[in-house]
Parts: structure tokens; sequence; C-alpha cells
């Protein structure tokens, strides 16, 4: 009698805990067959909004191949660099996509998925200018003008490494023209943006892709303590990359250093 009601007691015990487990992302994709994405759609060559309100680039053609994996339609959540983590942390997506640089500010409220991959901070300047902003020394200088997006860790990098500099926040698909019109001097990016906004805009050039200012990893952004889903999206990654499926999709963007 003792050992079956003990046997019973657990049973218990074992059933309620199962019952107060709250569901993976995972589960809740498979169950709607949706999958919610945000995405900013303003930092080529991750993310971009087209004029067809549809969106491009090497993160959402990664989360098409997420949702195919899962037999999911996308739903694309637009959000911003300001706001991109209070969204997240209302549930308002699954997936956070597009370019998103490792913190660990970030990491303390999320999980991140396996790195794609290291993309550093470096200057884009005016082709003319390449000599004169090699360093943050350079840069750092009361007369020199910084544009940046804001929220983001561009503006991070400048506020903590360029104070003497003169620093003005601009959103980030004309900022590139506000260089080349002159109207700035440096903007601190990401060396893949950078080396694909030189490829897209003659006249701007990336100062030393390859010696990044300070190192820096990509990522896409997840639900803190969901390991079913961070599992999945992790292998997924990993033979995405192992296949060549990434590397087909990075190549379609990325200028050469």
């Amino acid at each position: 009698m003792k050992a079956s009601l003990a046997l019973c007691v657990l049973a218990s015990v074992t059933t309620s805990a199962l019952a107060d487990t709250p569901s993976s992302r995972l589960d809740d994709v498979l169950q709607r067959g949706t999958l919610t994405v945000c995405t900013t759609g303003d930092y080529k060559p991750y993310t971009s909004l087209r004029a067809d309100g549809g969106y491009e680039g090497i993160d959402i053609a990664m989360a098409e191949s997420l949702a195919k994996s899962l037999n999911a339609q996308i739903k694309w959540v637009p959000t911003t660099w300001k706001t991109l983590m209070p969204d997240f942390l209302a549930q308002r997506c699954d997936i956070a996509v597009g370019g998103i640089s490792v913190s660990l500010e970030r990491q303390k409220k999320a999980f991140f998925s396996q790195a794609l991959g290291v993309d550093g901070k470096i200057p884009l300047v005016r082709c003319a200018d390449v000599q004169r902003y090699q360093t943050v020394e350079q840069i750092n200088q009361p007369q020199v003008r910084v544009i940046e997006p804001a929220g983001g860790t561009n503006e991070v990098f400048a506020r903590a490494h360029l104070g003497q500099a003169q620093i003005r926040l601009h959103d980030n698909v004309t900022i590139f023209d506000e260089l080349l019109a002159g109207k700035a001097d440096v903007m601190i990016t990401d060396a893949s943006e950078a080396r694909y906004q030189q490829k897209l805009k003659p006249g701007l050039c990336a100062v030393n892709p390859e010696r990044q200012m300070q190192y820096s990893e990509k990522a896409f952004l997840l639900p803190r303590d969901d390991v079913a889903w961070k599992s999945y999206v992790d292998q997924w990654l990993h033979l995405s990359v192992a296949t060549g499926v990434y590397d087909g999709i990075v190549n379609q963007w990325l200028a050469a250093p």
C-alpha cells in the first residue's frame, strides 16, 4: 500500500510539473504554421524593405529557409533598432533577424543563435578621405562629423570611442547619401555593410575592412531560456553552413573585400 501510494504521489507530482512547463516556441510555430520574424528593414545587406512592401537580404533569405524547414509561413514584424528589444521582450516575434550584433547587454535579456561570423566596426568614408580617417584617433577630433543610425551598436561604438567628434543621428536608409553629399565625414558601421555600400554607391569606400576596430559577431535573436527553440535554430544553422546554403546566400550580396 505504501509503495502504491508513493507511486501515485510521484505520478501526480510529475504530471503537475509537466503541466506547468511552458511550451517551446518550436511547438508553437509547428502548431500555428506561422513563424513571426522581427526585422528593421534598413540594414543592407542583411535586411531591406523594398518599395513593394516585401523584404530582402541575407537574413531575410535565411529566415525564409528556416520557415521552410518548419513548413511554416512567415509573418514579418517591422521594428527599429531603438524598439527591437522592447518588441522582442513583448513577444511580438519568435525570432529577430537583420544583422543583429551580439552584445552582453542584449544577452542579459535574450538568447542568441550560434554566431554567423565575425563582423567588426570600421569607418565608411568618401573615397578621397580614406587616408584621413584610418584610426580612432584620426576620427575622434572636434572637426570630424560622424553620422550614425539611432539605437544600434554603431551609435554605441561612436558614443564610447568618438566623444570628441561631432556625432549626428540619421535614418539608416539615406545616411549614405549624407556621406556622399559631404554633409558628414565618417560613418562607423560593420565591415559587411561598408563593403556592400561601397559596391552600391561609387564614391564611398570601406576603410580597412579586414582590420576591424572592434570585434563583433552577428547572430539571430531568440527568446531567453527556450532551449528547445534555440537547439532547433542552431542545428538548422549548422546544416545550412555545412551544406553551403548560407555561403550561397551571402555571396549574392557581399562585395569582395
